[in-house]
């Protein structure tokens, strides 16, 4: 039973008591005055009808008249007279009659009434003896009458006090609410400060939560604080801060095998005569130039969400997303090259760009071998020169489409396939499962990643988070020994309440399998959206189901805005596993990730895993589980 039950209870009881002692005493003090007063008034009558008969020298006959006369005015009960010999000479006793007060309360409350009596005498001579009893009708109205009033004004004040005591609970139901939602909060490793309330007890309760809750944030920060300074050590250039060329390189292959691989551009960047230059300016110089630089591609890459690198001496590197116009970001990149190399390349080019687009089913070699063209005649035509590979041709990605797209679902030609996520020993803890669509103008099964770009222009993407949730929960009813299903979700599925509420809707429509229901998205995706992200993370977790990050890694350095989400499992990015074994910085930095995680109540998993090295150096991390290519 809840303290605020037991405070109701406490209070109704109490309540109860103080009205039922207070109604207990008083209805008994009533009947006790009650039985005092009939008893004096039967004596007084008997006396005033004795004294009143012996002065008149009354015989037989004129006491039974005068008795028969007062008997007949209905206040008595019963009327006795006996001679000294014991003989009745009238007696006159009262017929049974109802009351208008309930059976039950004069049985539970009688009336004890003393009977008034008197001699009658005559001169000398006693003539009998008077035996008056009034009737306690009157009495025993008197009191249900006094009992209902009383019990009126006892309800009264007891809803009076009532109402009180609600309004005083209420007010310190809610500060102690806030204190229970916050504890609740801290469990499920979600650290959020609440407002002091005036109640001087719990003012000082809430005062240490919220300095507990202080110390873990401040705790959590300055972990993840260190482990971003090993994350950059390890995998971002001293220099200028930009990605180094083997942290890029595999982003990049990663990149290529995700689904948002088609529609996005590689960006190579060179400054112009770099080697003369250096020999011009000096060594200073040449650093405070690529610090300049770095600043300018930092910049490009915040503003379009993109990945900047150093790949050699000068030559630079942005993967830019499908959303953006590449062209224009390369528009504006030259431009901000230019202005900010200006001091040592005066009026002459400061770089070039080549760009080339990243295809479905590409490979990394004519990727780069495809920019690497085009920035090669960007150098040969000179000046501050950007130039495009001419693209492969590509699907449409239009309305016919989404159209298709569309259908599939409505028809449900759609299917699950799946890949294990084990732990270091090798036992499943789930399969991550992707979405495939059978498109009528298709051979066979397509993965959902290669239409996701048309399914993005249709806002199509919810709808198909909600078919693999739905097919996910099927397999799960089949199939009662599978330990657990992963789906990711898109973006537009998490930044909206409309779209996730259907999500949590179609979850709880079956509890039996939502323990086994694993609901990810990507760490870009939640930093972008963290409000919206953070509501349906708690709201899965609610539902039953489990919430975690997919890629996580990728945006570190904006890890400390993640403390208070509550999730339940992190999977990190395969850019920070591919080569562990190879890399001791990475290997400190992952260790101390877990270690953290672990703090936290959260599982940390890693993907992309394509080496069995990289298995054991995961493992000695401490790692949870793993998944990838080389996991059986």
């Amino acid at each position: 039973m809840s303290m605020y039950r037991q405070m109701w209870l406490a209070i109704i009881l109490s309540m109860l008591l103080a009205l039922l002692g207070g109604l207990l005493a008083s209805t008994l003090n009533a009947r006790s005055y009650l039985s005092e007063q009939l008893s004096a008034k039967n004596t007084d009558n008997a006396t005033a009808l004795a004294l009143a008969l012996s002065q008149q020298n009354a015989d037989a006959v004129m006491i039974e008249l005068t008795v028969a006369a007062l008997f007949d005015s209905g206040h008595y009960a019963s009327i006795r007279v006996v001679d000294p010999l014991g003989k009745p000479i009238v007696e006159k006793a009262a017929p049974g009659r109802g009351l208008s007060v309930p059976d039950w309360f004069t049985q539970l409350l009688p009336l004890y009434a003393k009977p008034g009596q008197a001699s009658i005498s005559n001169g000398w001579n006693q003539v009998g003896t008077l035996t008056l009893i009034s009737n306690s009708r009157f009495a025993y109205e008197a009191l249900w009458k006094s009992v209902l009033q009383l019990v009126a004004a006892l309800a009264l004040a007891g809803l009076v006090g009532g109402v009180l005591a609600a309004t005083i609970l209420g007010r310190l139901r809610e500060p102690l609410q806030r204190v229970i939602n916050q504890a609740n909060a801290i469990s499920e490793r979600r650290f959020v400060l609440i407002d002091v309330p005036d109640v001087p007890e719990l003012r000082q309760l809430a005062i240490a939560m919220n300095g507990t809750v202080a110390r873990l944030k401040t705790m959590f920060a300055e972990e993840a604080h260190r482990l971003e300074v090993l994350r950059l050590a390890a995998n971002y250039d001293a220099l200028t801060g930009l990605a180094n060329r083997t942290f890029f390189l595999v982003q990049l292959l990663d990149s290529l095998d995700s689904d948002e691989a088609a529609g996005s551009t590689l960006l190579l960047v060179r400054l112009a005569d770099f080697s003369a230059l250096g020999q011009r300016i000096g060594a200073s110089s040449v650093d405070e130039l690529l610090k300049k630089t770095g600043q300018a591609l930092r910049h490009q890459a915040l503003l379009s969400h993109a990945v900047a690198a150093r790949i050699g001496d000068g030559d630079f590197a942005l993967l830019l997303p499908a959303q953006v116009d590449a062209r224009q970001v390369a528009t504006q990149l030259m431009a901000s090259l230019v202005q900010a190399n200006a001091p040592w390349t005066a009026d002459g080019p400061a770089a070039c760009i080549g760009m080339s687009k990243l295809m479905r089913g590409q490979d990394m070699p004519s990727l780069m071998a495809q920019a690497s063209s085009a920035l090669i005649a960007a150098e040969a035509q000179g000046g501050n020169t950007i130039r495009e590979a001419s693209p492969e041709l590509a699907p449409e990605a239009g309305e016919e489409a989404v159209t298709l797209i569309r259908l599939a679902l409505e028809q449900n030609h759609t299917r699950l396939r799946s890949l294990p996520v084990t732990d270091m020993s090798g036992k499943l803890l789930h399969r991550e499962c992707t979405l495939e669509l059978m498109l009528e103008s298709a051979t066979g099964w397509e993965p959902a990643r290669h239409v996701m770009q048309a399914a993005e222009a249709g806002q199509l993407t919810p709808a198909m988070d909600l078919q693999a949730i739905k097919l996910a929960q099927e397999k799960l009813a089949g199939e009662p020994h599978l330990p657990g299903l992963s789906i990711t979700l898109s973006t537009l599925s998490i930044s909206a309440e409309q779209h996730y509420t259907k999500l949590l809707d179609q979850i709880r429509k079956s509890p039996g399998v939502a323990s086994r229901l694993w609901l990810e998205v990507a760490e870009s995706a939640a930093v972008k959206h963290i409000d919206s992200f953070r509501a349906f993370a708690a709201k899965v977790r609610q539902a039953g189901s489990r919430a975690g990050l997919r890629h996580f890694g990728r945006r570190f350095d904006q890890a400390d805005a993640l403390h208070d989400l509550g999730l339940d499992y992190l999977k990190v990015d395969s850019s920070l596993v591919r080569g562990l074994q190879y890399s001791a910085d990475n290997q400190i930095f992952l260790q101390g990730l877990a270690l953290a995680a672990h703090k936290m109540g959260m599982q940390v998993l890693a993907g992309g895993l394509i080496d069995r090295a990289e298995l054991v150096a995961l493992d000695a991390a401490g790692f949870d589980g793993v998944a990838g290519p080389a996991v059986k």
